[in-house]
């Protein structure tokens, strides 16, 4: 007979976690939308010039913050080409990086949000249910239904009831953890039409948060590297890199903690990616990854993964 050497060892052992390189900051300059484009330069530069002088407070915070050290601070750029397909990343870009000189802005990296359409369900396969109180299991869990929220909706009036049973009536929403009075969030995470599933805008801005933190791991891979600007934007948005980076000496994408300087619009939409980011069981190894390192720089982190997300609306 053949020998059979078995070797047997702990699954947990041989796991290996790939390490995310970490500015202090990320620093998100702009989010926009086709009709922001459509507008023409203009538009782009009242963003740039509003959005500028936070940006500057940020970087000289952060300085202050370092003493005698480099602060690194990253700026990206996310362009929607998920939602609608516009012009080319060879007519847009080019207005974009030209508008944002102007201003002064330099921009490190462009990202696609299309882009966190890809690691999306390694989010999806993370989201932990969040039950009320009293919560009988009868609410059908995140992952069936599609739709998040923080505490208890209100029951349907009029609904089937059992026999002998009593109506059921109607009463307010209730938010889990609410202060005095409750502000309850229903979120839509994605919604599907026949075999194709569309994820919503404020599950991908999670992701894109998440990405930006260095937090996401693919079998232990983080799933989207920064590439080298191309030598020329290409025709098409499908052919751009996920993440471009622009500048080769920039500090890292992925940062222990992520600002974001946003048009008012988009206020709702971060109040619904802090609801989703809420109820994300990020990987345990990566969490203790980041805090030893952040220790070793000296840098507290938050505990509470939203308290490392900070914005400015305009």
């Amino acid at each position: 007979m053949t020998p059979v050497n078995a070797m047997f060892g702990e699954v947990t052992a041989e796991r290996r976690i790939a390490a995310a390189p970490l500015s202090h900051v990320s620093v998100e300059l702009g989010h926009l939308y086709m009709e922001d484009f459509e507008a023409g330069p203009d538009r782009l530069r009242r963003l740039f010039r509003r959005v500028a002088p936070w940006a500057g407070a940020l970087r000289s915070a952060w300085e202050e913050r370092m003493p005698g050290r480099q602060a690194r601070v990253s700026t990206c750029f996310l362009v929607d080409d998920y939602f609608s397909r516009f012009s080319s990343p060879a007519e847009s870009l080019p207005m974009v990086l030209d508008t944002a000189a102007e201003c002064d802005l330099s921009i490190d990296y462009i990202a696609r949000e299309s882009a966190c359409a890809e690691p999306a369900g390694l989010v999806e396969d993370r989201l932990v249910d969040d039950p009320p109180p009293g919560a009988n299991g009868s609410r059908p869990p995140v992952k069936e239904t599609g739709w998040l929220c923080n505490g208890m909706r209100s029951p349907q009036a009029g609904a089937a009831v059992q026999a002998m049973g009593k109506a059921q009536r109607w009463a307010p929403p209730a938010q889990n953890a609410k202060r005095g009075h409750s502000i309850f969030v229903d979120v839509e995470l994605w919604d599907e039409s026949g075999q194709r599933r569309t994820w919503s805008c404020p599950f991908l801005a999670a992701v894109w948060q998440l990405l930006r933190l260095g937090l996401l791991r693919d079998e232990g891979r983080l799933p989207l590297r920064p590439v080298p600007r191309p030598p020329a934007w290409p025709a098409d948005w499908d052919a751009l890199p996920p993440i471009v980076r622009l500048n080769e000496q920039a500090p890292p994408f992925t940062a222990y903690t992520t600002m974001s300087v946003l048009p008012s619009r988009f206020l709702p939409v971060e109040l619904a990616v802090r609801t989703i980011l809420s109820q994300v069981a990020v990987d345990a190894e990566v969490l203790r990854q980041v805090a030893g390192r952040s220790e070793g720089e000296g840098i507290r982190l938050a505990e509470e993964l939203v308290d490392r997300i900070s914005y400015v609306f305009t």
